[in-house]
């Protein structure tokens, strides 16, 4: 049987990943310092604005819905029949009013779900945009 014979060959260092590496890292801190560089600007004076007059948020009035199914106008009892024609004299008075309608949240025996979609049908039908306002979500 015969041996093979191996020659020891003596472990090289390859150069060509070290200048990569080198190249990457002079291109980095050249870049970088680049970026660092200052940039001056035109000089400009900022002017400051005044308004003639203080901004006012606009009103806002609140349809709401009890736990028993009982209706209020801005904390006022209010009939079924009279929150279409309130919400229309309220918009002719105050074009900019915001509407809101809430919604007690409990539990409760009353079904409040077809006096809901009523309030909603009346409403719908004065043409006047109301918000629905909940609770928000916990996090």
């Amino acid at each position: 049987m015969r041996r093979l014979r191996r020659s020891r060959s003596e472990p090289r260092i390859e150069l060509t990943p070290l200048i990569d590496i080198m190249v990457f890292l002079m291109t980095f801190f050249i870049y970088s310092l680049v970026l660092m560089v200052r940039v001056d600007i035109l000089p400009m004076e900022l002017k400051s604005f005044q308004s003639s007059e203080a901004a006012t948020p606009a009103p806002a009035a609140t349809v709401s819905m009890d736990l028993e199914g009982n209706l209020y106008f801005n904390r006022e009892t209010i009939a079924i029949d009279d929150i279409a024609p309130r919400l229309v004299a309220e918009r002719a008075a105050e074009p900019r009013t915001v509407f809101y309608l809430a919604v007690a949240e409990g539990k409760t025996d009353v079904d409040r779900a077809p006096l809901l979609q009523d309030i909603l049908s009346r409403i719908h039908a004065t043409g006047v945009p109301v918000s629905l306002v909940g609770r928000p979500r916990p996090r």
